[in-house]
């Protein structure tokens, strides 16, 4: 009588070996480094929420009695309404353009084949070193001769074309792992290119496209470079730049300035609350066969 061979493939055999060993990891091991991490990750913001509700020149380490001072004051005094509202619309703005564009360009770099297409990637990988204050003076000469300084828009296209590189990549390694079978059923039953990618293709590209426009507006969120140089009229400025103005040279505003960054950071962890799980599996599988 011949042996039960194992009819299990060499992956599974691996994949069951790291369960195994991390079974026998013991469990401090693992939860006192992440507890550390939290630690650290913690403790910052809860001193900025401290701060932020704490009355003036209290010095109590937990936050009560709380106020709500410092909000009021950012919110309306120092016009953080204003700075809300523009960040408000340039994130919002970076995300539909970046969305867009990057999901035109990733479509034909994963579809088609063209002379320069590896130059393309690779100018497109090599863009990524390239630092934002570098391009600075160039693009305020560009939006000067636009006659677009202290314009919204001049900040969502320079936002905009810096999240472009990152965001086709990511786009275009998504669209590799739909087959293009799908695409061809449909072009066989009457539909056009465009509808067939619309009916069959973006439905499935949901989570890249969640990632890609997460990123674009946390990124234009928290961007401070870009608006402090082509934005000087104070109803223009972003939240980044009203923070800044907040820390005057000979003092600070510890309570104000610890609501505004609260204020700030409001929308960011809302965003990445949400959309966490579909953020993790855009950015995983663009990334896997991009």
């Amino acid at each position: 009588m011949e042996p039960v061979r194992d009819t299990e493939p060499p992956s599974e055999h691996r994949r069951r070996g790291r369960e195994r060993a991390f079974d026998d990891v013991p469990r401090w091991q693992i939860y006192v480094p992440l507890g550390i991490y939290l630690l650290f990750t913690l403790v910052p913001f809860y001193w900025m929420f401290l701060f932020a509700v704490r009355p003036t020149g209290s010095t109590s380490l937990l936050p009560w009695p709380m106020t709500g001072e410092h909000f009021s004051k950012v919110w309306t005094e120092r016009s953080f309404a204003v700075f809300f509202q523009n960040s408000m619309i340039v994130g919002v703005c970076t995300l539909v353009a970046t969305t867009l564009v990057a999901l035109s360009g990733g479509y034909a770099l994963a579809r088609f084949d063209f002379r320069i297409k590896n130059g393309f990637m690779l100018a497109l990988l090599c863009s990524q070193f390239i630092p934002g204050a570098l391009m600075l003076v160039p693009l305020f000469e560009i939006f000067k001769n636009l006659q677009m300084i202290n314009s919204l828009g001049s900040v969502v296209i320079a936002e905009t074309v810096f999240q472009l590189p990152l965001s086709i990549i990511l786009i275009s390694g998504f669209i590799k792992n739909v087959p293009v079978s799908l695409e061809e059923a449909a072009w066989v039953d009457g539909c056009s290119r465009f509808r067939a990618f619309c009916a069959v293709v973006l439905p499935l590209l949901r989570p890249g496209l969640i990632a890609v426009g997460s990123f674009a507006f946390v990124h234009s969120w928290n961007h401070f470079l870009f608006a402090l140089m082509f934005l000087s009229e104070q109803d223009k400025q972003t939240i980044p730049v009203g923070l800044n103005t907040l820390i005057g040279a000979d003092s600070v505003d510890l309570g104000a300035l610890a609501a505004g960054g609260v204020i700030a950071a409001v929308p960011v962890v809302i965003v990445f609350a949400f959309i966490q799980k579909w953020l993790i599996t855009g950015f995983s599988a663009g990334a896997v066969k991009g």
